[in-house]
């Protein structure tokens, strides 16, 4: 899953996208209001943490831009503004949560992985089910039945992506916008890899391939070619 954090105290946003990083999402940062109106809409985030008090144009201000524009981000508002009247007034600009400074790293995990479940609709539990598989978010490790197999980085954020969208059909380069921030080099085969990867773990008929279209997590009462 793909973050933009927009903050512009640098110790805190390094210990936060390290934080993050750490848990599998791609992080992208930038400190500057004006930056962040034009990022989120180069970029396809499933999630933006925004301060309020930002230099060039106001986290507000930000936020009312993308709303207006429809971007379907879900929004975490992170700020020293601790006023009732603040909270209320970043909710109606349409923040979907709010959490004040100070705070500890670890709520402000839970409150991200709660909010991308929600935008996916799935149910906020500390082990996300699809497809026939209880994918444990805090180990990195999968249950296949009665087996628990354990996942390298790079499968757990492709099997996380994919089990938050059971059903749907992923392309490549959906796959590729969700999991690698833009920083980093993409290896032009790296989902097929990952892909043939899992497969072997979780058996060949876990992940369908549609040829030219993309890739989706096989319901779990689905049978057919892969």
């Amino acid at each position: 899953m793909r973050l933009l954090l927009v903050e512009d105290n640098v110790a805190l946003a390094d210990e936060l996208a390290a934080r993050l990083r750490a848990e599998g999402y791609a992080v992208d940062w930038v400190v500057d209001g004006r930056d962040a109106t034009v990022r989120a809409h180069d970029g396809d985030y499933d999630l933006a943490i925004l301060d309020l008090g930002l230099p060039g144009r106001s986290g507000m201000d930000v936020l009312g831009d993308w709303r207006r524009t429809g971007l379907p981000l879900a929004v975490l508002i992170l700020t020293a503004r601790d006023s009732f009247a603040d909270r209320i007034a970043g909710l109606r600009a349409g923040a979907d949560d709010y959490l004040p400074k100070p705070f500890h790293p670890d709520e402000l995990l839970l409150r991200v992985r709660a909010l991308l479940r929600h935008r996916h609709g799935t149910v906020n539990t500390p082990r996300l089910s699809a497809g026939g598989l209880t994918l444990d978010e805090e180990r990195k490790c999968v249950d296949v039945g009665p087996e628990t197999v354990e996942l390298s980085a790079a499968e757990f954020r492709l099997l996380r992506l994919l089990m938050l969208n059971p059903g749907r059909l992923l392309s490549r380069a959906a796959i590729e916008e969700h999991l690698y921030d833009g920083e980093t080099e993409r290896d032009s085969n790296v989902v097929e890899v990952l892909v043939n990867r899992l497969r072997r773990k979780l058996g060949r008929a876990a992940i369908e391939t549609r040829r030219g279209l993309g890739y989706r997590l096989r319901d779990s009462t689905h049978t057919g070619d892969g």
